[in-house]
């Protein structure tokens, strides 16, 4: 059987590639094409540049870093891959891997991550972030993605089997495409690289690429009502100057710090909040990995990746954390001081214990199982 795999770019490594990352090994003889990729994250992920095929963006100015600038480019450059020798098309979707051109003897699994987030759900805060809602170059931005949306929307059955990576992402996949997912697999974690601590110290962590939609601002004003209270941030992003001007003297602002010093303060962490809407959220897991509860706003994947409550609702020591109901100031106040006056009932063994399903090698387990059940019901 012979073997495609298509990612949209190899150029920094984030979430998605761990997910990709498993595939080439499942597939150690697979093609694999790609946009753009940079050659030195390719070889981080243990993979032979040789395998890679780039597209034509490759080629283009600055593609390696300013890739995104060439989105109306992406659905052409896609469909110029020639897979029709290929019998297996695996993509790793979150932008336009799953609009190949494929044919009816070929069997095309797509491993999504989101529909494409700015042309549909991100559409509107996404031209806002940009200042992109007023002018020429607006015009211009949403003739694009009115595009875009159109190409995604047809493509949608060039696909065979959707495994999505949350039941969050499912709804999505149903809503934009009206494609019944074939399985929920959550990604891996490596949960094994981090320890169980159970001593905990007196201060609050979160962790994350400084964003807008991150919300790591929220968090921030949120402190500076609980002056009593520590928080520590770590990541560094485009706000992470306008994240320092807001936090007070209880906020320690670290920026990026290596991994080794992220572990130790989610070992070491009373909480780790998290505020933003993810279609997933793998450091929530992480933290958890730990033995240490979250505290997230209870919407998206956070309602499957943190098995937690509200706080109109009664917590147990199998609960691993706390929901806010809305992304302000006083919904996460609000449900912080519940999470303290409610420490005592988290069990840092059993917060633990709920991480492992998310482990690395279920993962694998899970991904290759289903790939074969849905190559052997292609072929019946």
């Amino acid at each position: 059987m012979k073997v495609a795999i298509v990612h949209e770019w190899i150029t920094v490594i984030a979430g998605s590639e761990s997910c990709f990352k498993v595939f080439t090994e499942i597939y150690p003889d697979a093609d694999i094409f790609v946009l753009v990729s940079d050659e030195n994250s390719v070889k981080k992920l243990g993979i032979n540049p040789d395998r890679v095929t780039n597209s034509f963006i490759q080629k283009l100015p600055k593609a390696k870093t300013k890739w995104k600038n060439y989105l109306p480019l992406f659905p052409y450059a896609v469909e110029q891959f020639d897979l029709s020798e290929y019998d297996l098309i695996i993509s790793s979707s979150h932008a336009v891997a799953k609009g190949v051109i494929t044919n009816a003897n070929q069997t095309h699994i797509c491993y999504i991550y989101s529909p494409i987030r700015y042309a549909w759900d991100l559409y509107h805060q996404y031209l806002k972030e940009a200042n992109l809602t007023k002018g020429i170059k607006a015009f211009f931005a949403k003739s694009v993605l009115h595009y875009i949306r159109r190409w995604d929307l047809g493509t949608a059955n060039r696909v065979d089997a959707f495994i999505p990576i949350s039941k969050y992402i499912e709804k999505r996949v149903w809503r934009t495409y009206r494609r019944q997912s074939y399985k929920v697999i959550y990604p891996p974690v490596n949960v094994d690289e981090f320890k169980l601590k159970k001593e905990k110290e007196d201060f609050y962590l979160t962790a994350s690429r400084i964003v807008p939609y991150k919300k790591i601002d929220l968090i921030v004003e949120a402190f500076a009502k609980i002056p009593e209270k520590k928080l520590v941030v770590i990541g560094d992003g485009p706000e992470f100057k306008k994240v320092k001007e807001k936090a007070g003297d209880n906020v320690s602002i670290l920026g990026y710090q290596e991994f080794e010093v992220l572990k130790d303060h989610m070992q070491r962490a009373k909480a780790f909040i998290f505020a933003a809407e993810e279609d997933f959220g793998i450091i929530p897991v992480e933290a958890q990995a730990c033995g240490t509860p979250v505290l997230a706003f209870g919407k998206g994947g956070s309602l499957e990746t943190i098995k937690g409550k509200f706080i109109d609702q009664e917590l147990t020591s199998e609960d691993t954390g706390v929901y806010f109901k809305s992304q302000t100031v006083d919904s996460v106040v609000d449900a912080l001081n519940f999470l303290e006056e409610n420490y005592d009932v988290f069990d840092p063994i059993n917060i633990r214990d709920f991480a492992l399903k998310f482990d690395k090698t279920l993962f694998r387990k899970n991904i290759e199982e289903t790939f074969n059940q849905i190559i052997k019901e292609r072929r019946e």
